[in-house]
């Protein structure tokens, strides 16, 4: 008995899922079950060519319709789809269908007329699941469908927006009303970069006075980037409603009850924003010993009255007001309101960051504080390290608001009692003031904190603590502490002279004191080399400093001048060795005379004369005498350009070309930016039948002469500097030997 011809495809154990577009209602006179493909055996070879075979006629039914016969999946697709080509198609659906995890086969109805529904199920049975998570498998086209039906399943829910403060309290078509007459307005004010100043808000007042329910701002950058940020800041400081917004400009009305003869206050700090008065980090040693009279200067009294008037309205209604925020952003607000006051024209969403502009420029008793690093702890940063905390900084709410460039010990104050909690500060430059400067900043900021700029541009300041910094109440404990440890050392070391003196009344030492190794010692180079500040000591120090600096340098010039010498010395010898190779002809004694009228005459048919010869860098060479000649072949006189300036020169290379090339010289006659020298080849003049000199250069030997003699003479001026430098160095050590030999104590 033959075999059974093999299938197409590897037979799967479970009959695979049928793919989607199988998936629909399922009719009486269709087969449920798929038709199998026809096994190769049946198929014909696709590398067979095609016979054209007499097709049957299709057969006919009783009303004269054509019946057409059931085709296999495999069959051509009318259209352009051959056999083959179906046959791809189904054998990529078949892989990924065996990639696909099986899923459990229902249970096939009786009933006929049941329709297969199409179900998309949002999610897996537990078997897929399962060898989803183990396998992995490659998903199946028809996945991204259910993974559609899931996300609109999941959809995330947009967030409502809050109405506005003209929504929430003008009546629907009051509001409509003004929107209305917004649209027609035509003229507005515009903010500057500084944000809504005052000038802005007497401009909308103004308008307001002269009858009109509206007036329009126009915000730029940078507070066009946060237009809600720009709403409240206007509500706030003009009191007004903000009913509609066009692009960057906002219509503000001023409302029902405005009276113009009231006069206007606004505030720098929101209601939403609680104020309270700065605790600055101050030693209280340096408060007890200044003076009783002593107030924290500040030159902006009016917004410091402004503030304190508005911290009574907030105080009284602040337990009325409801919890707003999560827990980082409260806890972000009340470390910055202990630090000073806000900047309402923040220009970015909250937390507002402490206007520096209003600390106190001057604090009694400031100090840069004490800084000490742990043992085995390096003070500075490495490159990951800076670069990890300046990331650490990105996401971090902005502390300060600075505007200007000193009198900064108020900010340093607040940056200190920051620093107790946070590693790092971040403050902003503000936009719009003149004349800020934001290297100047951070240098005064640095001094005076003696913390790390790890970054600075035109917009941010990013100060790091340091790995040395100490908060206040350490601070003072390691300064006690050492106090104390030095009592005890000083203890020791009168115990121990003690006891030595007793060894010696008893045993008859020595009376010979030795301080080597003993606290003594120490606090003998402690005065000599550390706490001797006195002022003759210091200039002597930063003479010795000095004097070092000249000698070092003065040997670095020396010895980059014996670097050139040496070069020029090999560039002699190259020279030299060139120059062996040139051998000027001497010129004969059997010269042609010419009269001052044929001279004038070859002269003036120079000038006529388009053709030259042009001399470059490399001078006269066997290339330049050939190209003389073929110009005398057709013409009696040539024309040599030169670009070179000294007449020395000039009239060498004259002299050099009338006797090589056995010529008379005419003249040498001053062009714009160069001399033309015009040569005569003779009566009597006879074409040499070697047209190149052997006596002469070659055109790379030339070139190699140009470039040598030009190395040269740079190497030469750069020697004659260096030697200038070398005496002003050796002047300059005098005098600083002498200053150091004036100021030495004499022992």
């Amino acid at each position: 008995m033959a075999p059974l011809p093999l299938p197409l495809f590897s037979p799967s154990p479970k009959p695979p899922p049928p793919p989607p577009w199988l998936h629909g209602p399922s009719t009486q006179t269709h087969n449920p079950s798929p038709a199998a493909p026809p096994p190769p055996a049946e198929a014909a070879p696709p590398n067979k060519p095609r016979r054209h075979s007499p097709q049957p006629a299709p057969a006919r039914t009783a009303g004269g319709k054509t019946k057409t016969a059931a085709k296999p999946l495999t069959a051509g697709v009318p259209g352009g789809r051959t056999r083959r080509a179906v046959l791809g198609i189904i054998r990529r659906v078949r892989s990924l269908e065996l990639s696909d995890p099986p899923s459990p086969v229902p249970a096939r109805r009786n009933n006929a007329d049941a329709v297969l529904p199409f179900h998309l199920p949002i999610e897996p049975p537990e078997q897929v699941r399962d060898v989803a998570e183990k396998g992995k498998p490659r998903a199946v086209p028809w996945a991204a469908a259910r993974d559609e039906g899931l996300k609109v399943a999941l959809r995330r829910e947009k967030k409502a927006r809050e109405p506005t403060r003209a929504e929430a309290e003008l009546p629907a078509g009051e509001l409509d009303r003004l929107r209305r007459v917004a649209r027609g307005m035509g003229k507005w004010a515009r903010a500057k970069k500084a944000g809504v100043t005052d000038e802005v808000v007497e401009d909308l007042r103004r308008e307001w006075a002269r009858g009109e329910e509206l007036a329009a701002v126009r915000i730029v950058e940078p507070l066009s980037r946060n237009m809600d940020r720009a709403r409240e800041i206007l509500e706030i400081k003009t009191g007004g409603l903000v009913v509609w917004t066009k692009r960057d400009i906002h219509f503000v009305y001023r409302g029902s009850n405005y009276q113009q003869n009231t006069k206007h206050k606004h505030y720098f700090v929101s209601n939403a924003q609680n104020v309270s008065p700065v605790k600055y980090n101050v030693p209280k040693s340096q408060i007890k010993n200044s003076n009783k009279g002593e107030v924290l200067t500040n030159g902006n009294s009016k917004a410091d009255d402004a503030i304190q008037e508005n911290d009574r309205s907030i105080y009284g209604h602040k337990d009325e007001e409801p919890v707003k925020g999560t827990l980082y952003e409260r806890e972000v607000n009340r470390l910055l309101d202990s630090l000073g006051p806000r900047f309402v024209d923040w220009w970015w969403n909250t937390p507002l960051p402490v206007d520096a502009d209003l600390l106190p420029e001057f604090v009694p008793g400031f100090k840069t504080p004490f800084r000490q690093c742990p043992p085995g702890v390096r003070p500075t940063l490495a490159d990951e390290e800076l670069t990890y905390l300046r990331k650490l900084a990105r996401p971090l709410p902005t502390h300060f608001a600075l505007g200007r460039n000193t009198r900064l010990q108020g900010l340093a104050a607040a940056i200190l009692k920051l620093w107790e909690k946070s590693l790092i500060a971040k403050i902003v430059v503000k936009v719009g003031i003149q004349n800020t400067n934001n290297e100047q900043m951070a240098w005064n900021l640095k001094h005076l904190t003696g913390g790390t700029v790890i970054l600075r541009n035109k917009d941010f300041i990013i100060l790091y603590r340091g790995k040395d910094f100490l908060p206040g109440g350490v601070a003072e404990t390691v300064i006690q502490r050492e106090a104390e440890v030095d009592d005890e050392q000083v203890k020791e070391e009168e115990a121990r002279l003690r006891a030595v003196d007793s060894l010696q009344m008893v045993g008859g030492l020595s009376s010979e004191e030795s301080s080597v190794g003993t606290f003594r010692e120490y606090q003998d180079f402690q005065a000599d080399h550390v706490h001797e500040n006195t002022e003759n000591s210091d200039t002597i120090i930063e003479l010795e400093a000095e004097k070092h600096r000249l000698e070092k340098e003065l040997k670095d010039q020396e010895w980059k001048l014996s670097v050139l010498n040496k070069k020029i010395e090999r560039s002699n010898q190259a020279l030299a060795k060139l120059h062996s190779l040139l051998s000027p002809s001497e010129q004969s004694a059997d010269r042609e005379l010419l009269t001052e009228e044929e001279k004038a005459m070859l002269r003036s048919i120079a000038r006529k004369m388009d053709g030259l010869v042009l001399l470059g860098r490399r001078g006269i060479f066997d290339g330049v005498i050939e190209e003389i000649h073929q110009h005398w072949k057709h013409k009696e006189v040539v024309k040599v350009i030169t670009k070179q300036n000294q007449a020395r020169q000039i009239m060498y290379t004259a002299n050099l070309l009338e006797i090589e090339t056995g010529g008379i010289l005419i003249a040498v006659e001053k062009l714009t930016a160069s001399h033309a020298i015009i040569l005569y080849r003779g009566k009597n003049y006879h074409r040499p039948a070697k047209s190149s000199s052997s006596n002469l250069l070659t055109k790379r030997e030339a070139l190699r002469k140009s470039i040598e003699i030009q190395r040269r003479g740079s190497m030469k001026y750069f020697a004659r500097e260096r030697q200038k430098s070398i005496l002003e160095l050796k002047k300059k050590l005098t005098y600083v030997t002498r200053q150091i030999k004036y100021r030495t104590p004499r022992s």
